[in-house]
């Protein structure tokens, strides 16, 4: 393995992804609540507020994707995987329960697209 510098895994390339789109964020105004919000059979990438609202954001780091890909890594499994997510976080934080709720979506690196482009309200219940 001489002269060849180690490629990163595709965590690495996910945890590079998720700063970018957390830097991008706060440079927008949102404040960041949380990073990498699990329970068993759901994750949520970021949540952050944005004046009234509580926004829900997936990250998806794209580089060789075009639109097609993401909207097919977006269907409907796994919206229905970060609302559950995002209601379970709900019930351990109740003092959100009065802000709007947004799911956004934050794609990297996608063919087409500017570097970081944010879908606001891309999905709902």
């Amino acid at each position: 393995m001489h002269g060849q510098t180690a490629r990163p895994s595709t965590h690495e390339k996910g945890i590079q992804g998720e700063e970018r789109a957390a830097g991008y964020l706060q440079q927008h105004g949102y404040t960041i609540l949380e990073r990498n919000f699990r329970m068993r059979g759901g994750e949520i990438d970021i949540i952050a507020l944005e004046g009234e609202s509580l926004v829900f954001v997936e990250v998806k780091s794209l580089p060789h994707g075009d639109i097609d890909m993401l909207a097919a890594e977006l269907g409907p499994r796994k919206q229905q995987k970060i609302i559950k997510t995002a209601k379970y976080y709900l019930q351990k934080h109740r003092q959100y329960n009065y802000q709007y709720i947004r799911f956004d979506v934050l794609a990297l690196d996608v063919t087409g697209l500017e570097p970081v482009h944010h879908i606001v309200n891309a999905f709902s219940e």
